[in-house]
C-alpha cells in the first residue's frame, strides 16, 4: 500500500478501509452456494406450515404466520428457476427485509454467516448469464468453493414486474 502524500491520519485511514472492505453475509445452499447481505436478513426461521394462496406466482410458495403477521414465502429455486426439490428438515425460510417490505425466502438450507474480503469477489463473466440475471451481483471465491451473491432488492423488484406483466395480460 501507498502512504497519502499529504501524511494526514484521515488519508491514511480511509485507504487501509478501502482494502479490508468485506462483504457480511448469510449463505446457504441450492445445489450451489448463494449468499445475501446479512443487513437484510432479520431472522432464519424452520419452516412450518405454509397457506397457499390462489392466483399467485408460481415462486411463490404462500404465506405463513410469524408471531402474528401474515409473512409471505418466497420460493427461491422457483423464483431462480432451478429444479424442483422437496423441502427438508435442512430447509429453512430467511426472513429478510428489503425496502421497507419483509419477505421469507425459502431455501434448502442455511449455511454460515461470513465475511468476504472485497478483493475476494468478482463480477459474474456476462457471457454465463441471461438477460434478466442483473439480481446476481457477484461470485465470491472462498478457498474451495464460489458462492453467488445475490441481490434482494433487483431479485424481488423483477418478481414484481413479472406479477404485474401477468395481470395486464388477464385484463
Amino acid at each position: 500500500m501507498n502512504l497519502s502524500p499529504s501524511g494526514l491520519a484521515e488519508d491514511i485511514l480511509s485507504g487501509l478501509k478501502e482494502h479490508r472492505e468485506e462483504f457480511h453475509l448469510v449463505t446457504f445452499s441450492m445445489g450451489e452456494d448463494y449468499g445475501v447481505p446479512i443487513s437484510q436478513v432479520h431472522e432464519i426461521i424452520r419452516v412450518g406450515d405454509i397457506t397457499m394462496v390462489p392466483n399467485s406466482p408460481s415462486y411463490m410458495e404462500g404465506v405463513i404466520n410469524l408471531r402474528g403477521k401474515v409473512l409471505p414465502v418466497l420460493n427461491l429455486r422457483k423464483r431462480l428457476r432451478l429444479p424442483d426439490k422437496e423441502t427438508s428438515k435442512a430447509s429453512r425460510i430467511i426472513v429478510t427485509e428489503v425496502n421497507d417490505k419483509v419477505i421469507g425466502i425459502l431455501v434448502d438450507a442455511v449455511s454460515h454467516v461470513i465475511k468476504v474480503p472485497s478483493n475476494f469477489v468478482e463480477t459474474v463473466p456476462e457471457e454465463v448469464l441471461e438477460i434478466d440475471t442483473d439480481y446476481i451481483t457477484g461470485v465470491g471465491k472462498l478457498n474451495d468453493r464460489l458462492v453467488i451473491l445475490l441481490d434482494l432488492e433487483k431479485l424481488l423488484k423483477r418478481g414484481k414486474i413479472e406479477i404485474q406483466e401477468k395481470e395486464n395480460a388477464i385484463i
